[in-house]
């Protein structure tokens, strides 16, 4: 108990004064690196157009070290598998009900490997779809049909997923979206520019809501 105490006042201060993002390195052999320009620009983005100074310099962290809780958000990408030890999926689940906030683009590829994952950090939680009605949705940019549809996996619908612990979402899962490839620039996947707007407005939100929350 007195280490998740320390770990949320940990947290908290962190969250005062450090803006910054940092991206999961995870084991199992799957990409962790890809969509390398995405998360800058979507800071970019974010600092322009909302209230948010996020510092620029995105950090790259891995879950058997526990720097993670300098980071208020972390994302995860990728397209194939991942796997998490037994010491990592203690320190995901402390950082997360402490106040951390996860953020995982389906690359595609990923989607079995880390619902796998995801159900040892909460065996008795499950990935629920979030109403469109939810506040992730209506941040500084709205969206009142929920998450858009950036790029094409399976021509199944685009679904934000979450957990949520003790009432907090703690993580946010866009699946057959790819928020991720919408925020690359625009000559990697060569997305209309209303479309990587759309991505990029999504994310927006996604960032501004785990400050807020």
């Amino acid at each position: 108990m007195r280490k998740i105490i320390l770990l949320v006042f940990s947290l908290t201060i962190s969250n005062l004064f450090s803006q910054q993002i940092a991206i999961i390195q995870y084991k199992g052999g799957g990409d962790w690196y890809a969509n390398p320009t995405a998360l800058p620009n979507l800071i970019k983005y974010t600092n322009q157009n909302t209230k948010t100074s996020i510092n620029s310099d995105i950090q790259t962290v891995k879950l058997d070290d526990e720097t993670i809780y300098n980071y208020p958000i972390t994302f995860i990408t990728g397209h194939g598998n991942v796997f998490f030890s037994d010491e990592e999926v203690t320190t995901l689940r402390n950082y997360l009900i402490s106040g951390g906030f996860l953020h995982i683009s389906d690359n595609y590829g990923l989607d079995s490997y880390i619902r796998r994952e995801l159900k040892k950090v909460f065996p008795k939680l499950e990935l629920q779809e979030i109403p469109k009605e939810h506040p992730i949705y209506h941040q500084s940019f709205s969206f009142p049909n929920g998450l858009p549809k950036i790029h094409e996996h399976d021509k199944k619908p685009p679904q934000g997923l979450g957990i949520f612990h003790e009432g907090r979402l703690v993580l946010f899962y866009d699946y057959e979206s790819d928020l991720s490839d919408g925020w690359e620039d625009p000559e990697v996947h060569n997305n209309p520019k209303e479309i990587r707007e759309k991505a990029l407005k999504m994310g927006s939100n996604i960032i501004e809501y785990a400050f807020k929350h």
